[in-house]
């Protein structure tokens, strides 16, 4: 039986200070341990790096480096920059706000032990998000029905995906660089990989949790965050009808998420103060406040 593949796991970060910790000790936390875990610094003026010194000081044999990439400030760089330097035979490329399931790392070493396979994604579940359980399946059944729609074009998703590495050295020259910010990074690379005849998988197994935090935007920024396809299928010259089936989706579930969203927000808050009331209160007259 041949080994599994070394997967390395690369997260780019851009003042991330709120997420980032809980996304590496997530990383670090698999039942196969990941090859290496590798986060790439964008210029972070919050504490984004000191909260990844904290955890190497805390992990002194866990294979976790910070890595810096100071010459442009840009997602693409900084994922370039890490995809570059990983030295795995599997690229695992998250977000910051990514938080993987404990399996993760041994579900993409079964997926990619298919010779056949040159990249793979997998469903989210929204872990600040009500109904949770069900957003999860929800999720996983949008995305399914998305590949069908698209037919032979399978996107990846860029807070949970991973590619083998000969695939990337092959697509790191071409791939688009988006110096302006105006593409969907992880849908650029879906479509050069199907140009180049890369098999792209999907497997409901290979989970990650993420923030809903998109949400959180105002409608007019959603929706232009939701243009990026239209902008890089134009990159492209890609005029399939089928391939707006993201677009259409994600645009005609904003009003209810955004809903949905915003009451989980305030009744976060909500518990929040109530429990710092409740911590700063003499017992007797929190049992009579009780009554």
């Amino acid at each position: 039986m041949p080994a599994a593949p070394s997967v390395s796991i690369v997260i780019p970060a851009f003042n991330e200070e709120r997420t980032i910790g809980d996304c590496v000790e997530a990383a670090l936390a698999q039942t196969s341990p990941a090859h290496e875990i590798l986060v790439v610094d964008n210029r972070s003026t919050d504490a984004t790096v000191p909260v990844i010194e904290s955890l190497i000081a805390a992990h002194p044999n866990a294979p976790l480096r910070l890595l810096h990439q100071d010459a442009v400030q840009g997602l693409v760089p900084t994922r370039d920059a890490g995809l570059d330097a990983a030295t795995g035979e599997v690229l695992g490329r998250i977000d910051a706000d990514s938080v993987l399931e404990p399996g993760w790392v041994a579900q993409v070493q079964r997926i990619f032990a298919d010779p056949r396979v040159d990249a793979s994604t997998g469903p989210v579940t929204y872990y600040d998000m009500p109904l949770r359980r069900f957003g999860h399946r929800a999720d996983d059944a949008l995305r399914r029905a998305v590949r069908t729609i698209a037919n032979d074009y399978q996107f990846l998703f860029g807070s949970n995906m991973a590619l083998r590495a000969t695939a990337w050295r092959e697509l790191r020259d071409v791939v688009c660089r988006d110096e302006a910010d105006e593409y969907h990074e992880d849908i650029d690379l879906s479509i050069h990989l199907r140009e180049r005849g890369h098999l792209v998988a999907y497997d409901s197994r290979m989970v990650a949790g993420m923030s809903a935090r998109r949400l959180d935007d105002n409608p007019r920024e959603y929706y232009q965050y939701v243009w990026r396809w239209e902008r890089t299928y134009a990159a492209h010259a890609l005029r399939n009808p089928r391939l707006r089936a993201p677009m259409v989706v994600f645009s005609a579930v904003y009003p209810l998420l955004k809903g949905m969203r915003d009451v989980h927000v305030r009744t976060e808050q909500l518990r929040r103060m109530t429990a710092s009331l409740t911590v700063g209160t003499p017992p007797g007259l929190r049992m009579r406040r009780l009554r």
